[in-house]
């Protein structure tokens, strides 16, 4: 199976961790790739922190100490597994190392690639690295995951936090210390600010590939339950254009047709680089928003940088990394006699172009 950029990102951070620094052209050879993508992987590392960079030569950054080091006895350690380095939990990561710098300790991160049955060996791997304590974001990706795929958790032998994943009610990784979104506050933000424009309930476009996807689908369910209003049309199911363009397609044709048809004057798209695409595709077929159309995204990764930007609910993801690795922190000095806590954060509604003026 080919390698992930998500996987060769994290065994060219291994790489460095090891050593403390190392040459690109080293790198691109003993990860069997082109100087050229080393380079670009290294850029994006080091725009998000994860990496330092010096003439040709990349370093482990300068507060976290390197893998040479962990025997010193000095530095925490603390290890970090999420399901991605990219996109939703770049944010994550980021306020997970600037908070264990801060607090004085190393941070250790391995990445699952959303491949929840690998999850338990990666986390093994952090243990084995000397972490005393451990961030979890598990590659949960559907419904039946965490039963399938979680039970482990619960048995780690280190103080551990659970990082935007909610298990089910009285399962035992529910007594478990976790800091989550609230997304369903999230989605209610988005709805409520169309309908105070004048716009009916939204349609949902949303994927299914997610947590962050299936908080979505539910928060919608309550959002209109709340404000008292009828779901103009079952949720449209988003797909990435890149892997299922015909399903794609469909799925764009289903709400032009919506809009065409007057069933909705109003949306919110899962997740944001769906919404661009498919605001792009409206556009080709006649649909223009805000005019057309009143469009939210969910995430806020890139809305902003759309042609007309898009108002997006933005999880407060660099947060949620910072608050998990400061309650782990604190764990690791109280021992384990203190009790559990669960820490919800609140999504906002950062408002731009996309959703126009209040209706006359």
């Amino acid at each position: 199976m080919r390698e992930s950029a998500a996987e060769r990102h994290d065994r060219l951070l291994g790489l460095v961790r090891e050593r403390g620094s190392a040459r690109v052209s080293d790198l691109a050879s003993q990860l069997g790739v082109s100087p050229v993508t080393v380079r670009r992987d290294v850029e994006e590392l080091a725009g998000r922190g994860l990496l330092d960079r010096v003439h040709g030569s990349v370093s482990w950054p300068q507060d976290a100490a390197p893998a040479s080091a962990a025997g010193s006895g000095s530095r925490m350690v603390l290890g970090m597994l999420a399901p991605s380095s990219t996109y939703y939990f770049a944010e994550v990561i980021r306020g997970a190392h600037e908070a264990a710098a801060r607090a004085g300790a190393r941070l250790i991160l391995r990445i699952s690639d959303y491949r929840p049955q690998e999850d338990q060996a990666r986390t093994e791997g952090l243990l084995s690295a000397g972490a005393e304590g451990l961030l979890v974001a598990p590659g949960w990706q559907h419904p039946g995951d965490p039963a399938a795929f979680g039970d482990w958790i619960a048995s780690l032998p280190v103080p551990t936090v659970l990082l935007e994943r909610r298990p089910t009610a009285g399962s035992p990784l529910d007594g478990l210390d976790r800091v989550c979104s609230d997304h369903a506050h999230g989605v209610l933000l988005a709805v409520r600010h169309l309908v105070d424009l004048g716009h009916g309930a939204p349609l949902l476009m949303a994927r299914a590939d997610s947590p962050t996807a299936v908080a979505v689908r539910s928060g919608y369910a309550e959002a209109l339950a709340l404000l008292g209003l009828d779901a103009p049309q079952d949720v449209i199911e988003s797909v990435p254009a890149e892997l299922a363009p015909d399903a794609f397609e469909q799925a764009v044709q289903a709400l032009r047709e919506a809009v065409r048809s007057g069933v909705a004057t109003a949306a919110l798209i899962h997740n944001d680089v769906d919404a661009i695409q498919v605001v792009q595709r409206l556009a080709e077929l006649g649909v223009r928003v805000p005019d057309d159309l009143a469009l939210i995204a969910y995430d806020d990764e890139v809305a902003a940088l759309a042609d007309t930007p898009l108002t997006a609910v933005a999880p407060p993801k660099r947060d949620v990394g910072r608050h998990a690795t400061e309650l782990l922190v604190e764990r690791l000095g109280q021992g384990a006699g203190t009790p559990r806590r669960h820490l919800t954060l609140l999504p906002q509604l950062r408002v731009r172009d996309s959703c126009g003026a209040p209706l006359p």
